[in-house]
């Protein structure tokens, strides 16, 4: 791993951007660890050496035991990886957050691209880092979670921020084409999108064609991910202004 440690900018929600500089508390910070691979949940359980502040008190490979492990052993923190075998990892990370609003969620995925740094964010996690990170930032975003459950914290956040805002204003949807979007969302089907709006077949066709291209789409799906990965929508499905 790297020992190299960038400046970590922190969002408090839904999108302030402050330096924060986590600080360790006195006491132990109890660390729950669920991930799939067992070197991983080897070498967190292990970060104590190299942090005497942190006591890791549990660990398992799937979100479900992740669940019942938080209410019997009372983490401070849980690292969770983002492609548990369950492949419930984002799922847990958004279920604990609604259950436990003070616990210190810090998420584990395979890379740090923009795509899941975003997704971490709106799962309610408090921190986002990736496999490659040092023992210096894993420590300090396990301490971070622990004092800040409620604010995000990543390395290049601002950066990411930036070229979201950057893609969403190049993309630039007229009034028109968001309602096709929030219609399609909804699940409406063309004819149902050209009844909605008070406007032909084809009419309403031309409008979500227009939709596809602008987005880079071939269909609803890949148009609404593609909404969601440009931050078109907010955190509850609702179009942003």
């Amino acid at each position: 791993m790297s020992q190299t440690l960038e400046a970590t900018e922190t969002v408090l929600f839904p999108a302030t951007v402050i330096t924060v500089e986590a600080a360790a508390s006195t006491a132990a910070i109890r660390l729950l660890i669920v991930d799939g691979h067992p070197l991983v949940r080897w070498a967190l359980s292990h970060i104590s050496g190299d942090a005497p502040d942190l006591q890791a008190v549990g660990e398992t490979s799937n979100a479900a035991d992740g669940i019942s492990h938080v209410f019997s052993l009372c983490p401070d923190v849980v690292t969770i990886d983002c492609s548990l075998p369950d492949g419930a990892g984002w799922q847990l990370a958004r279920d604990l957050r609604d259950r436990y609003p003070r616990l210190g969620i810090v998420m584990l995925t395979p890379t740090d691209s923009d795509d899941l740094l975003f997704r971490a964010l709106d799962s309610g996690a408090s921190a986002f880092l990736s496999r490659s990170a040092s023992v210096h930032e894993v420590v300090s975003a396990i301490r971070h979670s622990a004092v800040a459950a409620s604010a995000f914290s990543a390395t290049g956040l601002a950066q990411a921020l930036r070229r979201r805002h950057e893609a969403r204003d190049c993309l630039a949807l007229s009034g028109r084409e968001r309602q096709v979007l929030e219609l399609l969302r909804d699940g409406r089907s063309v004819p149902q999108v050209a009844g909605e709006l008070y406007v032909s077949l084809s009419t309403a066709k031309t409008y979500v064609a227009r939709l596809y291209e602008k987005l880079g789409a071939n269909n609803r799906a890949q148009a609404l991910m593609e909404a969601v990965r440009l931050g078109l929508f907010d955190g509850h499905g609702v179009l942003a202004g």
